[in-house]
């Protein structure tokens, strides 16, 4: 992903925003939300139609009424912000793709805090941040889809992976500033964002090499 550090427009709504958020301009002018029952039970709610057969539509509609009671029914959290909400996505991609879980998770956890509805001041959207022109280089048609962003993330993780033989740093590196940029330097380039990022997705990775190990 060829960017700084992400500001994220999405934010965490919890049950007791909603009220304010559907108050808000963009849905007094119409905007539609839906409501949709993922397969662990949890739910989320957003103005952005999904499309995975593994989330079940639970209610559309330009009204708020009971909106919140439906979003609410499983879990208070609307945006998926649960640290361990995408663990088997995160796993089963990891297995299939030969990417270490603790380094994708460590990357989400940075880049977008687990909101699949995270978009940077760049334009890079979704859990893994990605460019538009990096999801469509890698087949993603919907990037605000969990399961979609993910994979698409990883196979540029793989990517990056074969140009620096797995060097964790460099393909870090890479992610958060372009592999041209890591090229060029040698290394990681001389960015206090890039430095910065590289420290805390590694810091996050030791953490998370626990956590996973153990779900």
């Amino acid at each position: 992903m060829e960017m700084p550090f992400s500001r994220f427009v999405g934010q965490v709504v919890l049950a007791l925003a909603l009220a304010a958020f559907v108050s808000s301009t963009a849905f007094a002018q119409g905007t539609r939300l839906y409501i949709y029952e993922l397969p662990d039970g949890s739910r989320i709610v957003t103005d952005y139609q999904l499309n995975n057969k593994h989330y079940r539509l639970v209610r559309t509609g330009e009204t708020a009424k009971k909106m919140g009671q439906l979003a609410a029914a499983r879990t208070p959290e609307f945006f998926r912000t649960d640290p361990s909400a995408y663990d088997a996505l995160i796993l089963e991609k990891s297995r299939e793709y030969k990417i270490d879980s603790a380094l994708i998770k460590a990357i989400i956890h940075v880049e977008s805090s687990f909101n699949p509805y995270a978009v940077s001041d760049r334009g890079a959207r979704g859990l893994m941040q990605l460019l538009p022109e990096t999801a469509k280089r890698h087949g993603i048609h919907d990037v605000y889809d969990p399961a979609q962003n993910i994979e698409a993330g990883i196979r540029h993780l793989k990517y990056l992976s074969e140009i620096f033989k797995n060097q964790n740093h460099l393909v870090l590196a890479a992610y958060n500033a372009g592999e041209n940029a890591v090229l060029r330097y040698g290394g990681i380039p001389p960015y206090p964002e890039t430095e910065l990022y590289v420290r805390r997705v590694l810091q996050m990775k030791r953490i998370y090499s626990t956590t996973l190990a153990r779900s």
